[in-house]
């Protein structure tokens, strides 16, 4: 059984028009539900093994923030700049090219990839994955034959799940 773990970056500002959209940081909004997120993915099962996040600077901050509430795990990332992507079909080929020693692995990335990719995968149909969302989904085989309907979600957590 293998698990693919998304998480869209945390809520991030418009506010700088000199800033590339790369470059784009996280609000204080984007903050918080990092810390209101981090014991609930825990607590769903996330394992925070093979953490690969978008080179974006609120992709990487989500995790990085996550993280840091975290204390007693150790979550290491890889930045792969090929999960810079908005585009479902390319993240559908960056899973296809995952090695199958990994059977449990995170991505750190984008809307609407994230939202269209959960919904060929699992037959969901959800409108729109949140900031700061994770969906957890596993399926049987390798990597290269996850497609259609052919992953199981098994979580689907959203910050506004949590606010105290």
């Amino acid at each position: 059984m293998k698990k693919l773990h998304f998480l869209r970056h945390a809520k991030s500002s418009w506010d700088h028009e000199s800033l590339s959209d790369v470059e784009r940081p996280l609000i204080k909004r984007g903050l918080k539900a990092t810390r209101i997120m981090a014991g609930p993915m825990v607590d769903a099962g996330c394992s925070f093994k093979n953490i690969f996040t978008s080179p974006a600077v609120r992709a990487c901050t989500t995790i990085e923030n996550i993280a840091s509430h975290l204390p007693r795990h150790y979550i290491k990332r890889k930045i792969d700049d090929d999960l810079y992507t908005f585009n479902a079909r390319a993240l559908l080929d960056w899973c296809h090219a995952i090695s199958d020693d990994l059977n449990d692995v995170m991505v750190v990335g984008h809307n609407p990839a994230i939202t269209e990719l959960t919904n060929r995968l699992t037959g969901a149909d959800i409108i729109n994955v949140p900031t700061c969302a994770y969906i957890q989904m596993e399926f049987e085989g390798d990597w290269k034959n996850l497609d259609k309907n052919t992953a199981k979600r098994t979580n689907f957590l959203t910050p506004k799940m949590f606010k105290c």
